[in-house]
């Protein structure tokens, strides 16, 4: 006998929470829809509070952000694009104005606790942020001279202006850290030795891969790592670069470098990745800006020397590649047979990958190493297998980006604080979660839920002539309101749930009628794969749920498909007996020692 179906439980606070798809995709789990509505509102103070208290650097993230929530939008399934999240978060922030008295006080009074934070980029502030007005007293160390990371160092100001970097970073900064900038970590020991009640370890993966080739000596002066070359620009110690330059990687570190080579003389530049175009690793949007600039991306070319004439770097020498996929779609790259190709450059950026570095961590302290050389970290509380050190950002598992370091910064910051206090790190604090109904009248919401029709808007951009000739000309210059406004407007408010009350449902096929995606279904139960299978129109996103009602008088249940709903509202609209209601779910997830409370007022009309 199949086992059927049990009939959903919307009170798991996951339930809801994957289908708002753009807050479950993002690590830091920031409420999306709920800041797109308010920047419709020009509440972009709102709009911006909402991000900072979720992901710390909006006008930052705003600009740089990696953007998983975008591939997971709801609006790639009735068109192609989704919607620019990460564009709207820079209105918030651009329009925002002087939020000083919206932060949380700092207690002058302090608790005791003193915390060391090793590494002045995202995780390490992000934890500042949150344990400072708790009463902890938090020392930052960092060996350049500001704070940052590799948000400073490695992402050029064409892309993020310095004062926008300055702006967010000295936020919490403000707040009462001791920065003790220029100063370099060498001992853990000696660290652990000051008397800190925890060490948290944020320094990022700092050391650039190199490529051991033949010519790769004789052509060092010509030869240079990627995430230096864009550090040594940033602190202005690079001001030029050869004519002809040939940037080795296919990562957004390269497209970094070779966008910047092209503004520091480079005429000729290259992008060289061993692997089909497909399968590189940068960011679509982030070619796509490499592109438009006039940079060429010579994909399944693999570099297996440096030619030197003279003492001089004269050309690079690339294999020729193709690739195989096995029937699990796993790659397999391999050499053709085709002849050598040979690019000659002036300069070559190679930008193959980061690795963290751990030689100023002594092995004899109780911290254990993995097989590849990284620390053993717990994944849900951040601390290593030394009590009271705990990791976070690249320097916890490897290279990632930004938000996911917020989101170990805020993660880390409870382990701390339970640790401080004595209390077992595994006991973590719930998100608060509420579903709030929307209904303002029989047929009237309290949230536009018109579908737009409208395609993506282009963010406006710097002319080109402009842009390349100066490395600090702001190459994206966001949207104004009338393109902000149009943009939000596309947004398909996921987190506003269709609610079923199976009690109220007299199964008049209402609802499945007026569904203009066909996700309604009356049915008999059965078990999952043979529902999906069976519904008007089959199920076959396995990772979204369906909502399955308890048994209705008939006998049958409600099956609707998460996936695919639009959210529209159009069955509760259409429901004689109110069986179907919509209602807004909210998600704050919880940080150290807080106890937010949900919002209670209905989302606010557009």
């Amino acid at each position: 006998m199949s086992i059927r179906m049990e009939p959903t439980d919307i009170t798991d606070p996951d339930y809801f929470h994957k289908v708002v798809d753009c807050q479950w995709a993002c690590p830091a789990h920031t409420p999306v829809p709920e800041y797109i509505r308010l920047i419709a509102k020009k509440r972009y103070a709102d709009a911006f509070m909402v991000n900072w208290e979720s992901n710390v650097f909006p006008a930052i993230l705003g600009r740089t952000c990696d953007r998983p929530c975008e591939p997971a939008c709801r609006r790639t399934r009735i068109e192609e694009k989704p919607v620019a999240i990460c564009r709207l978060k820079r209105v918030a922030a651009d329009n925002c104005g002087d939020i000083s008295d919206r932060l949380p006080q700092v207690p002058s009074q302090k608790n005791g606790k003193r915390i060391a934070l090793v590494g002045a980029g995202p995780a390490s502030l992000a934890v500042a942020r949150d344990l400072l007005p708790l009463g902890y007293e938090c020392t930052l160390f960092e060996k350049n001279r500001a704070a940052g990371g590799l948000m400073r160092t490695n992402i050029p100001a064409f892309r993020l202006p310095v004062a926008v970097l300055d702006e967010e970073v000295d936020r919490v900064l403000h707040m009462g850290v001791e920065a003790r900038f220029g100063t370099e970590i060498s001992s853990l020991k000696s660290l652990l030795g000051e008397g800190f009640d925890a060490v948290f370890i944020g320094s990022g993966a700092p050391r650039g891969r190199d490529l051991n080739l033949p010519g790769r000596a004789s052509a060092s002066a010509n030869i240079h790592i990627g995430t230096d070359f864009l550090a040594s620009v940033a602190f202005g110690h690079t001001e030029k670069i050869g004519r002809r330059v040939v940037v080795i990687g296919g990562g957004n570190t390269a497209m970094d470098c070779c966008r910047t080579a092209l503004r520091l003389g480079g005429e000729n530049v290259y992008i060289t990745v061993r692997s089909p175009r497909a399968d590189m690793k940068a960011s679509a949007w982030e070619i796509e800006d490499a592109v438009r600039e006039g940079i060429p991306v010579l994909d399944n070319h693999a570099p297996t020397e440096f030619l030197v004439e003279n003492g001089r770097l004269r050309a690079v020498k690339f294999q020729p590649m193709a690739a195989r996929y096995d029937a699990a779609g796993r790659r397999t790259l391999y050499a053709t047979d085709d002849e050598p190709v040979i690019i000659e450059c002036d300069d070559v950026l190679m930008a193959i990958g980061q690795d963290v570095a751990y030689d100023w961590i002594e092995r004899d302290i109780g911290l254990d190493f993995d097989a590849g050389g990284g620390p053993v970290v717990d994944a849900l509380t951040h601390q290593s297998t030394l009590p009271g050190v705990f990791f976070g950002g690249d320097a916890a598992w490897g290279p990632e980006n930004i938000i996911t370091a917020v989101a170990h910064g805020h993660k880390a910051a409870i382990s701390i604080d339970l640790f401080c206090n004595g209390q077992p790190l595994s006991d973590r604090p719930n998100p608060l979660t509420n579903l709030v109904s929307q209904k303002m009248g029989i047929h009237e919401w309290s949230y536009d839920n018109d579908i737009s029709a409208a395609g993506r808007v282009p963010v406006p951009l710097a002319d080109l002539e402009v842009a390349l000739t100066r490395l600090d000309v702001e190459v994206e210059l966001g949207f104004d309101e009338t393109e902000a406004l149009k943009e939000a407007m596309r947004c398909l408010n996921c987190d506003i749930q269709t609610v079923f009350s199976d009690n109220l449902c007299i199964e008049c096929d209402a609802c499945l009628d007026i569904c203009p995606v066909d996700c309604i279904n009356f049915t008999d139960n059965d078990e999952e794969t043979r529902l999906r299978e069976g519904l008007r129109v089959p199920a076959v996103n396995l990772e979204q749920g369906l909502y399955v009602s308890g048994p209705l008088v008939t006998g049958r249940v409600m099956i609707k498909d998460e996936d695919v709903c639009l959210h529209c509202g159009l069955c509760a609209e259409r429901c004689p007996t109110g069986a179907w209601d919509m209602q807004k779910f909210s998600l704050v997830e919880a940080v150290a020692n807080t106890n937010p409370e949900p919002a209670q007022e209905p989302v606010h009309a557009v």
